[in-house]
């Protein structure tokens, strides 16, 4: 159970890095390129892949290059979320994104709605038009709390979409063959050149505190995949537990952390969002 449990620490860890990256004057930019190159020495070490057996074989190369795309884009838009939505919303909508594939399953590849998959579906869509009903803002210090915006609702919506487009682009790279650690790394390698690229664009102004910081942020992203891949070795006959765990424990911390340390102000239709999210998961789990 402790893998399971790093695993979620580690994704509200993330949340928690990009909550405080404003405050820290940190940018997060830079901080998501060197997280990729320490997110790609980590899964070296630890994984031991053979990215030329990806790049060699069957692998569809558009997915590759477009999680390079996506994956820097979606980590940016997921620092803008947290910072204008607060950890709670954000971390539930990330997690709600795994509807995503289920809807892409039915009206594209014409998969039927067996089982409480239905049910699930229905509660998920509910549960998401609550999180992203905007609570009023409390009177509460700035260092604890950002102003919900105009802009949160809609960056609520792009984190939902963009996590569920990179589920279904990671399990394209399954059906197609491709080891997923070797799979990573090409897609974390291709991700980092964007991102510098990115910046160099911009004439960006280098902070080495931001550049630091990227370590941590690529420690806690890697992390939270290597646990979780652990957590499934583990677990190898009981997959739902991993599944169900994962999702649910890190709307569960994220609340807790969201709303008791940083002040978020929650109306009760988020409220009612975060219970249904909750319900959607265990009726969506593989059985």
């Amino acid at each position: 159970m402790h893998l399971l449990l790093f695993s979620i620490a580690c994704s509200v860890g993330v949340s928690i890095f990009l909550k405080l990256a404003r405050r820290y004057q940190l940018d997060v930019g830079q901080a998501v390129a060197i997280n990729y190159l320490t997110a790609i020495t980590l899964c070296v070490l630890l994984l031991r892949p053979d990215p030329m057996s990806v790049l060699s074989g069957n692998t569809p190369f558009w997915v590759l290059g477009s999680l390079g795309l996506l994956l820097p884009s979606v980590f940016v838009i997921m620092s803008k979320a947290v910072e204008q939505a607060g950890i709670v919303r954000s971390d539930a909508a990330q997690r709600l994104s795994l509807l995503i594939p289920l809807l892409a399953a039915v009206f594209i590849f014409d998969e039927s709605i067996t089982g409480y998959k239905g049910y699930g579906i229905a509660l998920a869509l509910v549960a998401l038009l609550c999180l992203l009903s905007r609570p009023k803002v409390l009177n509460t210090p700035a260092a604890f709390t950002q102003p919900t915006t105009q802009h949160a609702t809609t960056w609520l919506l792009v984190v939902w979409l963009g996590f569920g487009i990179i589920d279904i682009l990671f399990k394209q790279l399954s059906k197609a063959g491709a080891q997923f650690a070797g799979s990573l790394v090409v897609s974390f390698a291709i991700a980092g050149v964007v991102m510098l690229a990115w910046l160099l664009l911009q004439r960006t102004r280098w902070s080495r505190r931001s550049l630091l910081s990227g370590i941590l942020l690529g420690a806690l992203n890697f992390s939270n995949i290597y646990f979780y891949i652990r957590a499934h070795q583990h677990y190898s006959e009981n997959p739902t537990l991993v599944f169900s765990a994962m999702n649910i424990g890190v709307i569960s911390l994220g609340t807790l952390i969201g709303a008791g340390f940083f002040k978020e102000k929650l109306s009760w239709l988020n409220m009612v969002g975060i219970i249904l999210a909750i319900g959607a998961i265990l009726l969506l789990f593989p059985r």
